[in-house]
């Protein structure tokens, strides 16, 4: 048996991107900062922040770039994947991201409350599923890698 499974809490570095496939699946693309800290051995603390790109498809794409803008902190549930493809001049450029499969808002922007705004569900796979169309997570996975815009 084998797993791939990701998740993290951490806050957006920029406000979501949302693009279109060639077949009009909604994706959403933004990146989460996660930090972690500790003492070193000379007993300063330190801290380090990892960088994590998040894609995110159909319905609960467009619910994320309504609602969500940097800062704000999430939780994400998802696999991880690496995808090959040729830039300009043909050479073979890799990049690993996040699939989500689950969003779940818990903060504003910068670690306060709400933004004076009711609060959407969150979405996980089984509602974009709702929508119909369903293959794999609950959505049209039908597309290729040319499909997507980025």
């Amino acid at each position: 048996m084998t797993v791939n499974k990701a998740i993290l809490v951490g806050r957006l570095g920029a406000d979501p991107e949302l693009r279109f496939t060639q077949s009009g699946t909604p994706v959403a693309n933004f990146s989460v900062a996660t930090n972690r800290n500790w003492t070193g051995k000379d007993g300063q603390k330190q801290e380090e922040t990892e960088w994590h790109r998040i894609v995110v498809f159909g319905r609960q794409a467009e619910t994320c770039e309504k609602y969500l803008s940097k800062g704000r902190q999430v939780y994400i549930e998802g696999r991880i994947q690496t995808r090959e493809w040729k830039d300009q001049s043909g050479s073979k450029r890799y990049t690993t991201e996040v699939v989500a499969n689950t969003v779940q808002f818990l903060s504003g922007g910068g670690g306060g409350g709400g933004g004076g705004y009711s609060e959407p569900p969150p979405y996980t796979d089984d509602d974009v599923g709702s929508m119909g169309g369903g293959s794999e997570g609950g959505f049209d996975q039908s597309f290729d890698d040319d499909d997507i815009p980025f």
